[in-house]
């Protein structure tokens, strides 16, 4: 199915798992707000995607996969996501937090499970919110 115009109806899940998908889609904001909008109000989502930049690069003149593999460090993505991935997030609907689980996590731990605990490997997980607009108060 097509991430950025599905067949489910508005407000369908309760949950929603989009791990490591968004840097393949070439409209990511389209995919973005299609799954804010089959997400049921007071639902979330858990959102994961490498981010080794500041901000997002993408370039959609670079086509094939040799390209992609050169400037996207993988041949079928088609962007780097940065920091500015949640206000990328925010701009589709969601309420965004930002959970950086690896702080919770002592050295041994870290090490066991082989994790990146610094620099670009360091991998958040987004936790997006779709706001309830009857409970949003209007001032």
């Amino acid at each position: 199915m097509d991430i950025t115009s599905t067949s489910f109806k508005d407000n369908t899940f309760d949950c929603i798992l989009c791990s490591h998908v968004l840097e393949h889609i070439v409209d990511d904001r389209k995919a973005m707000s299609e799954l804010c909008r089959v997400m049921k109000p007071n639902g979330f989502g858990i959102f994961q995607v490498p981010i080794k930049r500041e901000t997002t690069f993408e370039n959609h003149s670079i086509i094939t996969p040799e390209q992609r593999l050169r400037h996207f460090g993988q041949e079928d993505h088609v962007r780097i996501y940065g920091k500015d991935f949640k206000a990328r997030l925010e701009n589709s609907g969601f309420i965004v937090k930002v959970d950086t689980y690896l702080d919770k996590f002592d050295l041994k731990t870290i090490d066991f499970y082989r994790l990146f605990p610094e620099g670009e490997a360091k991998e958040n997980i987004y936790i997006c919110f779709k706001p309830n607009v009857e409970q949003i108060e209007i001032s």
